[in-house]
């Protein structure tokens, strides 16, 4: 995928690479290869047009720019695809044209191969997380009885441990990464419909077919088609935009820790990185930067997928394409920000003596809670025992007021 220069610098070269023009473009032909070896295999194509289609489903055979300026005015990226396809086919075997895309419609292959790269994204997101996870949970094992000031509301409050923090970082992206996969395990799904919805052309071999197809792409078999039934979908879109979120949480807390007063975390430190045009003493956290770059964009797609959802009748008019193009910018700012976080958790650079340093600053302050609560149950067991004694005024009998033993007094 070939990004502009600013959405560049935020993303990753191997995510760009999974939305790239080639790829989602191979999705299609791969949807397009299984519809006819299925069909072949239940008898409804000839066996010889279906190794035809199949072999001239590889994009590099095509000139994937010109089919990406025809779908504008086709208003579908299938259309001009679909009809090059045709068009190749009939090349070297005339007779097998007439049956590439048989009882499909454009948005199963779009869908479809959507599907397939996004299969692709989400992987790359999980092995991403997984590094994240072993560098904070190192962390979190290394610091567990190191010292540093929490805060709450930007102030100083009390002391809490580095480890717990690495820890409370770490949860919300071990939620995330399971979720992420038991969704995908739904939405991740083939989409064959045919015009409505019905496989009406397919006919009553339609399940056979859906059900290869599903099996050859690697992909869930659906109940039915959603074409515009979109909720496991866009439910999939949403984990992502969570996920953000939690790293977004994580490079807030970095970007805060690393500032020149507070010095107590830094990212790793490489040449070329971080540096200023005006200032040559400035570090700046370029992961940081990125995660929170993607935390403030994801809101806004995840929005436009929700937006998307209440489509028309058996297709979609702008909503299901406005989804389409949101979609993976949605994946390229994940997978852009764990990218960034975990190379900052890797070489996280950790200052347990500023951190105590921090502490001495305050002299003593954050110690002020605890110090008042036992004050405060001193103050209130010796007012009880003022109360108990003004009530000796009503004269009852000695033997009902038993002396306190040591332990209550102390």
């Amino acid at each position: 995928m070939s990004l502009p220069v600013f959405e560049r610098f935020l993303a990753t070269p191997e995510i760009g690479a999974v939305f790239s023009d080639a790829a989602v473009m191979q999705g299609l032909f791969r949807f397009e290869a299984a519809l006819a070896r299925a069909q072949a295999a239940e008898g409804l194509i000839p066996a010889a047009a279906a190794a035809s289609i199949a072999n001239m489903c590889r994009a590099e055979l095509y000139d994937l720019e010109a089919i990406a300026s025809a779908s504008g005015r086709a208003g579908s990226l299938a259309i001009p695809l679909v009809d090059e396809l045709r068009r190749t086919v009939g090349l070297v075997d005339p007779d097998a044209a007439r049956w590439v895309h048989y009882g499909s419609t454009s948005q199963d292959a779009i869908d479809t191969g959507l599907a397939l790269v996004t299969r692709d994204a989400l992987a790359l997101v999980d092995r991403t997380l997984a590094r994240i996870g072993a560098a904070l949970f190192k962390l979190a094992e290394m610091h567990a009885d190191t010292p540093v000031l929490a805060r709450t509301l930007m102030q100083p409050a009390q002391v809490t441990s580095f480890g717990l923090k690495c820890a409370n970082w770490l949860a919300p992206l071990l939620r995330s990464r399971a979720r992420l996969r038991e969704q995908g395990a739904h939405a991740l799904a083939l989409q064959l419909g045919g015009a409505v919805g019905t496989l009406s052309v397919i006919g009553e071999r339609a399940p056979q077919v859906a059900k290869r197809m599903a099996a050859d792409l690697g992909l869930a078999l659906p109940d039915a088609p959603w074409h515009t039934q979109r909720d496991e979908w866009v439910r999939l879109g949403l984990e992502a935009a969570v996920l953000v979120g939690s790293l977004g949480k994580l490079a807030t807390d970095l970007a805060l820790m690393s500032q020149g007063e507070i010095a107590e975390l830094a990212e790793p430190s490489a040449a070329g990185r971080g540096g200023s045009t005006a200032m040559p003493h400035k570090r700046n956290p370029v992961a940081a930067m990125a995660a929170l770059a993607a935390s403030h964009r994801a809101p806004q797609r995840a929005a436009a997928l929700l937006a998307a959802m209440p489509q028309q009748h058996e297709r979609g008019l702008g909503n299901w394409q406005a989804e389409l193009a949101e979609w993976p910018g949605l994946w390229i700012s994940a997978h852009g920000a764990a990218a960034a976080m975990a190379e900052a958790m890797e070489g996280l650079q950790v200052d347990a003596a500023r951190m105590r340093r921090n502490l001495g600053v305050l002299e003593g302050a954050v110690y002020a809670d605890a110090d008042a609560l036992a004050t405060a149950a001193q103050q209130a067991a010796a007012t009880a025992r003022a109360r108990i004694a003004s009530l000796r005024d009503f004269h009852l009998p000695a033997a009902c007021w038993p002396e306190p033993d040591a332990e209550s007094t102390s």
